[in-house]
């Protein structure tokens, strides 16, 4: 199991095939994303990468974090996140992890923060139907009616859809294609739509329920922090 990579995202654009059709895309851009630390067995009981991306001031960055950067050789991250890795996928500290991380036509779960929508009614949250336009019905057309409270149970219970908040919720969309790498400009280029707004935070892992190709690199592209390449060495499993 590979190392994800921790992304901005920085909108929606198309690309055209040989054929002339043209495929809608997100532009997933990584912004200096290396790895921090490493999660072991022995140590913290479970096996994973500590990633970092962005760049933020040292003045407003915590004191105990700035130490944490520090042990890594590494300047302080906007964005620090863990990724779950086989023990043999493990990536050197302080080691930047490139767009050719994976590889055209690959499938890959990406997650963000939705975005906000404030206050929303039962339809527009719950994809509701509404009451009937007549035969009664007046002023109250987008209300969500009953919530079930009669004498019994003569109560509303919890988890109830009703109106509220809506957005900036943690959401995960599966299976999308790797339609194109820049591996100067930093850019992974997926189809579809992916959650969140321009400028947000997507973590990007290969996918769990299609297989890595054989081509996709073990443990990982990336580029150590003497500026040398890393060796590729070929996929030694189908499954993610």
């Amino acid at each position: 199991m590979r190392s994800g990579v921790v992304a901005q995202k920085v909108g929606m654009t198309r690309v055209f095939t040989d054929a002339g059709e043209h495929i809608p895309v997100t532009v997933l851009k990584l912004n200096n994303c290396q790895v921090l630390a490493h999660r072991t067995r022995d140590k913290n009981g479970y096996v994973a990468l500590q990633l970092g991306s962005g760049v933020r001031k040292a003045a407003n960055t915590p004191k105990a974090e700035r130490g944490q950067f520090a042990v890594a050789k590494v300047e302080p991250k906007r964005k620090v996140t863990e990724f779950r890795v086989s023990e043999d996928a493990l990536i050197p500290v302080g080691a930047e992890i490139q767009a050719d991380h994976f590889v055209v036509g690959q499938f890959v779960d990406v997650t963000g923060t939705s975005v906000g929508k404030g206050f929303a009614g039962g339809m527009k949250r719950w994809n509701f139907g509404g009451l009937r336009a007549t035969h009664g019905v007046s002023v109250s057309h987008r209300s969500i009616g009953s919530t079930g409270g009669r004498q019994d149970p003569g109560k509303t219970f919890k988890n109830k859809k009703m109106p509220g908040h809506m957005g900036v919720e943690r959401v995960t969309t599966l299976n999308l294609r790797v339609v194109q790498t820049d591996v100067e400009r930093g850019l992974i280029l997926v189809e579809g739509a992916v959650p969140g707004s321009k400028g947000g935070w997507i973590t990007v892992r290969d996918a769990v329920k299609k297989a890595l190709p054989k081509d996709a690199p073990q443990p990982g592209k990336f580029r150590l922090p003497n500026g040398g390449e890393a060796a590729e060495a070929p996929a030694q499993q189908e499954g993610a």
